[in-house]
Protein backbone atom coordinates (compact mmCIF):
# COMPACT_ATOMS: atom_id res chain seq x y z
CA UNK A 1 0.00 0.00 0.00
CA UNK A 2 1.62 3.32 -0.82
CA UNK A 3 2.15 6.15 1.63
CA UNK A 4 -1.06 8.73 0.01
CA UNK A 5 -3.46 5.66 0.61
CA UNK A 6 -2.55 4.78 4.26
CA UNK A 7 -2.96 8.43 5.10
CA UNK A 8 -6.27 8.68 3.46
CA UNK A 9 -6.72 6.01 4.84
CA UNK A 10 -5.81 7.28 8.47
CA UNK A 11 -7.39 10.89 7.76
CA UNK A 12 -10.98 8.67 6.84
CA UNK A 13 -10.85 6.67 10.09
CA UNK A 14 -9.63 9.27 12.49
CA UNK A 15 -13.22 11.47 11.32
CA UNK A 16 -15.04 8.24 11.38
CA UNK A 17 -13.76 8.23 15.41
CA UNK A 18 -14.64 11.90 15.70
CA UNK A 19 -18.11 11.46 14.29
CA UNK A 20 -18.63 8.41 16.51
CA UNK A 21 -18.04 9.15 19.59
CA UNK A 22 -14.30 9.71 19.73
CA UNK A 23 -12.02 12.23 20.88
CA UNK A 24 -9.15 12.84 18.49
CA UNK A 25 -6.58 14.90 17.70
CA UNK A 26 -6.57 17.95 16.53
CA UNK A 27 -2.95 18.18 14.84
CA UNK A 28 -3.37 15.06 13.47
CA UNK A 29 -6.68 16.01 11.39
CA UNK A 30 -4.62 19.30 10.41
CA UNK A 31 -1.14 17.52 9.09
CA UNK A 32 -3.25 15.04 7.13
CA UNK A 33 -5.25 17.86 6.06
CA UNK A 34 -2.74 19.55 5.04
CA UNK A 35 -1.12 16.95 2.60
CA UNK A 36 -3.95 16.62 0.49
CA UNK A 37 -4.76 20.19 -0.12
CA UNK A 38 -0.94 21.00 -1.00
CA UNK A 39 -1.52 18.68 -4.03
CA UNK A 40 -4.28 19.98 -6.54
CA UNK A 41 -5.30 16.45 -8.28
CA UNK A 42 -5.98 15.49 -4.07
CA UNK A 43 -8.17 18.22 -2.96
CA UNK A 44 -10.47 17.92 -6.28
CA UNK A 45 -10.51 14.28 -5.00
CA UNK A 46 -11.02 14.59 -1.81
CA UNK A 47 -14.14 15.20 0.33
CA UNK A 48 -15.27 18.97 0.03
CA UNK A 49 -15.89 19.26 3.66
CA UNK A 50 -11.53 18.78 3.92
CA UNK A 51 -11.12 22.53 2.34
CA UNK A 52 -13.63 23.90 4.92
CA UNK A 53 -13.00 22.31 8.01
CA UNK A 54 -9.91 23.46 9.28
CA UNK A 55 -10.25 21.43 12.50
CA UNK A 56 -12.40 18.87 14.21
CA UNK A 57 -14.45 20.80 16.18
CA UNK A 58 -15.42 22.58 12.34
CA UNK A 59 -15.57 18.96 11.43
CA UNK A 60 -18.15 18.15 14.54
CA UNK A 61 -20.35 20.66 13.65
CA UNK A 62 -20.67 20.07 9.84
CA UNK A 63 -20.96 15.85 10.66
CA UNK A 64 -23.71 16.38 13.60
CA UNK A 65 -26.35 17.73 11.34
CA UNK A 66 -25.62 15.09 8.50
CA UNK A 67 -27.21 11.95 10.26
CA UNK A 68 -28.51 11.88 13.87
CA UNK A 69 -26.77 7.93 13.71
CA UNK A 70 -23.27 6.90 13.99
CA UNK A 71 -24.24 3.99 11.08
CA UNK A 72 -25.58 7.25 8.68
CA UNK A 73 -22.17 9.11 9.96
CA UNK A 74 -19.99 5.92 8.75
CA UNK A 75 -22.14 5.79 5.27
CA UNK A 76 -21.57 9.41 4.74
CA UNK A 77 -18.08 9.44 5.26
CA UNK A 78 -17.25 6.38 3.41
CA UNK A 79 -18.94 7.30 0.48
CA UNK A 80 -17.26 11.26 0.38
CA UNK A 81 -13.83 9.36 0.37
CA UNK A 82 -14.50 6.80 -2.17
CA UNK A 83 -13.30 8.98 -5.02
CA UNK A 84 -9.33 9.55 -3.44
CA UNK A 85 -9.96 5.70 -2.53
CA UNK A 86 -10.20 4.61 -5.09
CA UNK A 87 -7.66 6.98 -7.15
CA UNK A 88 -5.16 6.06 -5.10
CA UNK A 89 -5.76 2.70 -5.26
CA UNK A 90 -5.23 2.48 -8.83
CA UNK A 91 -1.42 4.33 -8.38
CA UNK A 92 -0.61 7.93 -8.62
CA UNK A 93 0.81 9.00 -11.99
CA UNK A 94 2.11 6.54 -14.99
CA UNK A 95 5.25 5.97 -15.30
CA UNK A 96 5.78 8.40 -18.48
CA UNK A 97 4.63 11.56 -16.13
CA UNK A 98 7.92 12.19 -14.61
CA UNK A 99 10.44 12.30 -17.78
CA UNK A 100 7.84 14.03 -20.00
CA UNK A 101 7.30 16.62 -17.24
CA UNK A 102 11.13 17.31 -17.61
CA UNK A 103 11.24 17.42 -20.64
CA UNK A 104 8.41 20.13 -21.18
CA UNK A 105 10.33 21.84 -18.28
CA UNK A 106 13.02 22.73 -20.28
CA UNK A 107 11.07 23.59 -23.16
CA UNK A 108 11.57 26.96 -23.98
CA UNK A 109 8.32 27.93 -24.81
CA UNK A 110 5.09 30.03 -23.57
CA UNK A 111 2.89 27.99 -21.45
CA UNK A 112 3.87 24.18 -22.65
CA UNK A 113 4.65 23.14 -18.89
CA UNK A 114 1.50 24.63 -18.04
CA UNK A 115 -1.05 22.84 -20.80
CA UNK A 116 1.14 19.54 -19.88
CA UNK A 117 0.28 20.19 -15.78
CA UNK A 118 -3.19 20.83 -17.22
CA UNK A 119 -3.59 17.76 -19.01
CA UNK A 120 -1.91 15.61 -15.98
CA UNK A 121 -4.40 17.34 -13.19
CA UNK A 122 -7.54 16.58 -14.92
CA UNK A 123 -7.23 13.16 -16.48
CA UNK A 124 -9.45 11.94 -13.30
CA UNK A 125 -11.61 15.16 -12.16
CA UNK A 126 -12.35 16.38 -15.60
CA UNK A 127 -11.30 14.37 -18.48
CA UNK A 128 -12.87 16.54 -21.05
CA UNK A 129 -10.46 18.99 -20.17
CA UNK A 130 -7.89 16.61 -19.90
CA UNK A 131 -8.30 15.82 -23.64
CA UNK A 132 -8.37 19.53 -24.76
CA UNK A 133 -5.20 20.54 -22.79
CA UNK A 134 -3.59 17.30 -24.33
CA UNK A 135 -4.51 18.51 -27.88
CA UNK A 136 -3.54 21.77 -27.23
CA UNK A 137 -0.01 20.39 -25.85
CA UNK A 138 0.57 19.07 -29.04
CA UNK A 139 -0.39 21.73 -31.11
CA UNK A 140 1.51 24.36 -29.37
CA UNK A 141 4.69 22.33 -29.10
CA UNK A 142 4.38 21.75 -32.70
CA UNK A 143 3.78 25.71 -33.43
CA UNK A 144 7.13 26.49 -31.55
CA UNK A 145 9.00 24.25 -33.74
CA UNK A 146 7.91 25.62 -36.79
CA UNK A 147 8.56 29.12 -35.63
CA UNK A 148 11.74 28.11 -34.54
CA UNK A 149 12.33 26.79 -38.25
CA UNK A 150 11.41 29.65 -39.82
CA UNK A 151 7.77 27.69 -41.27
CA UNK A 152 5.24 29.73 -41.56
CA UNK A 153 1.42 28.08 -41.52
CA UNK A 154 -2.47 29.45 -40.71
CA UNK A 155 -3.23 29.56 -37.13
CA UNK A 156 -6.10 28.45 -38.43
CA UNK A 157 -4.55 25.17 -40.10
CA UNK A 158 -5.85 21.67 -38.22
CA UNK A 159 -3.54 20.14 -35.91
CA UNK A 160 -2.68 16.86 -38.56
CA UNK A 161 -1.69 19.47 -41.11
CA UNK A 162 0.66 21.05 -38.24
CA UNK A 163 2.06 17.95 -37.50
CA UNK A 164 2.69 16.72 -40.99
CA UNK A 165 4.65 20.15 -41.42
CA UNK A 166 6.40 19.42 -38.18
CA UNK A 167 7.46 15.83 -38.90
CA UNK A 168 8.53 16.92 -42.62
CA UNK A 169 11.12 19.67 -41.01
CA UNK A 170 12.51 17.34 -38.60
CA UNK A 171 12.44 14.07 -40.88
CA UNK A 172 10.15 12.07 -38.85
CA UNK A 173 7.56 11.84 -41.94
CA UNK A 174 7.02 8.29 -43.18
CA UNK A 175 7.89 9.17 -46.51
CA UNK A 176 11.36 10.40 -45.90
CA UNK A 177 12.19 7.12 -44.49
CA UNK A 178 12.61 4.00 -46.41
CA UNK A 179 12.92 1.11 -43.68
CA UNK A 180 9.76 -0.34 -43.53
CA UNK A 181 10.13 -0.30 -39.31
CA UNK A 182 10.19 3.37 -39.17
CA UNK A 183 7.45 4.23 -41.75
CA UNK A 184 5.47 2.14 -39.69
CA UNK A 185 6.66 3.51 -36.05
CA UNK A 186 6.28 7.32 -37.83
CA UNK A 187 3.02 6.88 -39.84
CA UNK A 188 1.76 5.27 -36.24
CA UNK A 189 2.25 8.73 -34.63
CA UNK A 190 0.69 10.81 -37.41
CA UNK A 191 -2.43 8.03 -36.96
CA UNK A 192 -2.00 9.67 -33.07
CA UNK A 193 -2.05 12.50 -33.57
CA UNK A 194 -4.83 12.26 -36.22
CA UNK A 195 -6.55 10.19 -33.76
CA UNK A 196 -5.90 12.38 -30.84
CA UNK A 197 -7.86 15.39 -33.42
CA UNK A 198 -10.63 13.95 -33.69
CA UNK A 199 -11.52 13.10 -30.11
CA UNK A 200 -10.73 16.26 -28.53
CA UNK A 201 -13.34 17.36 -31.42
CA UNK A 202 -15.71 14.31 -30.63
CA UNK A 203 -15.25 13.85 -26.08
CA UNK A 204 -13.44 16.84 -25.24
CA UNK A 205 -15.13 20.19 -23.87
CA UNK A 206 -14.55 22.48 -27.10
CA UNK A 207 -17.42 22.22 -28.92
CA UNK A 208 -20.90 23.11 -27.52
CA UNK A 209 -22.95 19.33 -27.01
CA UNK A 210 -25.95 18.19 -28.38
CA UNK A 211 -29.03 16.73 -26.00
CA UNK A 212 -27.25 12.97 -25.60
CA UNK A 213 -23.44 14.16 -25.96
CA UNK A 214 -20.94 11.33 -25.38
CA UNK A 215 -18.79 11.70 -22.45
CA UNK A 216 -15.39 10.91 -21.62
CA UNK A 217 -14.34 8.48 -18.94
CA UNK A 218 -10.80 8.80 -17.13
CA UNK A 219 -9.43 5.98 -18.75
CA UNK A 220 -10.10 8.06 -22.15
CA UNK A 221 -8.51 11.14 -20.96
CA UNK A 222 -6.11 8.81 -19.41
CA UNK A 223 -4.75 7.77 -23.16
CA UNK A 224 -5.25 10.85 -24.84
CA UNK A 225 -2.39 12.76 -22.09
CA UNK A 226 -0.02 9.61 -22.23
CA UNK A 227 -0.28 9.13 -26.33
CA UNK A 228 0.15 13.03 -26.33
CA UNK A 229 2.89 13.43 -23.80
CA UNK A 230 5.00 10.93 -25.67
CA UNK A 231 4.31 11.68 -28.92
CA UNK A 232 5.76 15.74 -27.32
CA UNK A 233 8.38 14.29 -25.77
CA UNK A 234 9.48 12.71 -29.10
CA UNK A 235 9.13 15.64 -30.92
CA UNK A 236 11.36 17.82 -28.53
CA UNK A 237 13.65 15.53 -28.24
CA UNK A 238 14.48 15.34 -32.17
CA UNK A 239 14.66 19.09 -32.51
CA UNK A 240 16.88 19.22 -29.73
CA UNK A 241 19.11 16.61 -31.24
CA UNK A 242 18.80 18.68 -34.88
CA UNK A 243 20.08 21.40 -33.01
CA UNK A 244 22.73 20.11 -30.86
CA UNK A 245 24.39 18.86 -34.24
CA UNK A 246 23.76 22.32 -36.12
CA UNK A 247 25.86 24.14 -32.95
Amino acid sequence: MNELLEQAETMQNLLISQATGGNENDSDYRQLRQIFLSDRTLEKLAPSFIRTCRSLSQFWQFIKYKSSTYAGRREFLWEQFRPLMEYLERGVGQPSDEPVSATMEQFDAPHVNSVWSKALDRRETDPEGAITAARTLLETVCKHILDDQGITYDEATDLPKIYRATAETLNLAPCQHMEPVFKQILGGCTAVVEGLGSLRNKLSDAHGKGRQPAKPAARHAELAVNLAGATANFLIATWNSRREVAA
